[in-house]
């Protein structure tokens, strides 16, 4: 459960932005649309074995 305290003579949409940025951080949205659909474990890791590449790529042309 997130809780958020908020004092008195708070701004209500300061309470609601540490909220979301609170509920953002739990993971829930990004966890449910990963639910959604069911992604094949041999699919997954192709994908993480790509962004590896990718990033390592990335790290090789920021050294030069």
């Amino acid at each position: 459960m997130i809780i958020v305290p908020v004092k008195e003579g708070d701004n209500i949409e300061r309470a609601l932005k540490k909220f979301k940025r609170k509920f953002e951080k739990t993971g829930a949205v990004r966890e449910l649309r990963a639910r959604k659909n069911f992604e094949k474990p041999s699919a997954l890791k192709r994908i993480a074995k790509q962004k590896a590449i990718y990033v390592q790529h990335l790290r090789l042309m920021e050294e030069q």
